[in-house]
């Protein structure tokens, strides 16, 4: 697993563009899918300057994030990485509006975990099982609840979203 989407996300831009997806995408929650014409791509970019650029803007931050959890893989411990993991996808359901209550609810298996962060679903749960001991989650069927982000973020070494304002497409 490569990243989480969230609501306003744009997936499949890869494949409008290039005409394939080397990835394939799975909802994790009740979600709404918007559809895009790939014809009409060309033309919303020539005769819509400001929506290319807010496309443009959503895919470099896409990068961005991508550029970030490659390098947690590598430079992070795996309890750090599993910090990071949550505190990353807990801050970016904040700042789409979801979530609004705490503690916040993330809708993931361990197994979605293990496969995101390259550990075994053994070692995935053994670093799970320090992060409820640290009282920074709570684990249950439905999911992962997240207690204090703050402390998750402050673990994983990791300063936060830094992403300004988010066109709205």
């Amino acid at each position: 697993i490569l990243n989480y989407s969230m609501p306003g996300d744009l997936i499949g831009l890869q494949g409008s563009l290039m005409g394939e997806m080397q990835h394939s995408v799975e909802a994790l929650s009740p979600m709404l899918l918007c559809l895009f014409e790939r014809d009409a791509l060309p033309e919303l970019y020539r005769s819509h300057p400001g929506l290319a650029y807010d496309i443009t803007w959503i895919a470099a931050r896409e990068e961005r994030m991508l550029d970030e959890n490659l390098l947690s893989i590598g430079r992070r411990t795996a309890l750090e990485r599993a910090a990071y993991l949550i505190a990353f996808i807990s801050s970016r359901a904040r700042v789409v509006g979801l979530n609004g209550r705490t503690p916040v609810q993330i809708p993931i298996t361990q197994q979605h975990l293990a496969d995101t962060l390259g550990l075994s679903l053994v070692h995935t749960n053994k670093t799970i099982r320090k992060l409820i001991d640290r009282k920074l989650i709570f684990w249950r069927d439905g999911g992962c609840e997240v207690i204090d982000n703050e402390r998750l973020k402050d673990l994983a070494r990791w300063e936060g979203l830094s992403e300004g304002r988010r066109p709205l497409i």
